[in-house]
């Protein structure tokens, strides 16, 4: 096994296929994050509204979580066999249908394997055999589980949001990508900025511009990258979500009024920063 871990850490090109076949894994199982978390926390909140309203009914409740009830076809609700679970693999064995019933399987999955591969490999290319490299592709991980999350029901979980801020700022306390100093004040400016714009577009129009999940993402960006890179997130972030949002209105005929997902920009502002922060920040500045 030493022998192995040696090989993998002097070889980049070994080192980089290795980290982008572990992210392919981990892939497969953001797929079932982002697909059951939702409903996990649907299902709590009804727990909670029950309870509030409690009749003493003791009814038995069907266990449900990221690991129980095995994954099963969301159409014929056969479960599905180890072996049809592997990445993109068991998707292009099968031709995108479900083996029992032969519907459709959606490009969602293998796309969310394929990205989680590509940006685990991506971190390992920039950082090398370091510490750095585990702590980018949790950070990036969590970015995608959050996307696809808040494309599906407009929620950015606590679940996620708040542990990955509280990990950014642990990373940093030995000067993991910034100093412990800017990261707390990369957290609280990056949650009082999304607060602030907030209430004062709730002020002007009436309206919610953004959900608090939204603050908390931000936030847990600043605790990684520090506030010096909020500008630059913020930045790509709205340049982005403008280009989508026109988009969309201009060729989907989606109205003005039609509500937006925000976290899928901070997530890309998010990983620019994390790639190729330094560089996008001297070109803001020098701009």
């Amino acid at each position: 096994m030493s022998e192995l871990i040696a090989l993998i850490q002097q070889n980049s090109t070994i080192y980089i296929i290795v980290a982008s076949l572990l992210g392919l894994l981990v892939g497969s199982f953001l797929n079932v994050v982002i697909h059951r978390l939702p409903i996990m926390m649907e299902m709590d909140w009804r727990e909670q509204c029950a309870s509030l309203t409690s009749t003493g009914n003791t009814e038995k409740k069907t266990k449900y979580n990221l690991i129980t009830p095995r994954s099963a076809c969301p159409h014929c609700q056969k479960a599905i066999a180890a072996w049809h679970n592997i990445p993109i693999i068991s998707f292009l064995m099968l031709g995108g249908r479900c083996k029992e019933c032969k519907a459709s399987i959606s490009w969602r999955y293998p796309a969310v394997e394929s990205m989680s591969a590509l940006l685990v490999g991506l971190a390992a290319y920039k950082f090398g055999f370091s510490l750095n490299t585990l702590a980018a592709s949790t950070f990036v991980l969590a970015l995608l589980t959050l996307t696809f999350i808040d494309l599906d029901t407009q929620l950015l979980p606590d679940d996620i949001t708040l542990p990955l801020l509280w990990l950014g700022l642990l990373f940093n306390l030995n000067g993991g990508f910034t100093n412990i100093q800017s990261a707390i004040v990369g957290a609280a400016a990056g949650y009082l900025v999304l607060w602030s714009l907030y209430w004062l577009f709730k002020l002007i129009t009436g309206k919610d511009g953004m959900g608090y999940g939204d603050f908390k993402m931000l936030a847990a960006i600043g605790a990684w990258f520090g506030w010096t890179m909020l500008p630059v997130v913020i930045l790509l972030s709205s340049i982005a979500g403008s280009i989508i949002g026109i988009g969309l209105m201009a060729f989907a005929k989606k109205g003005r009024n039609t509500a937006i997902p925000f976290g899928p920009y901070l997530a890309l502002g998010g990983i620019a920063a994390l790639f190729w922060g330094h560089q996008l920040s001297h070109l803001y500045l020098v701009g």
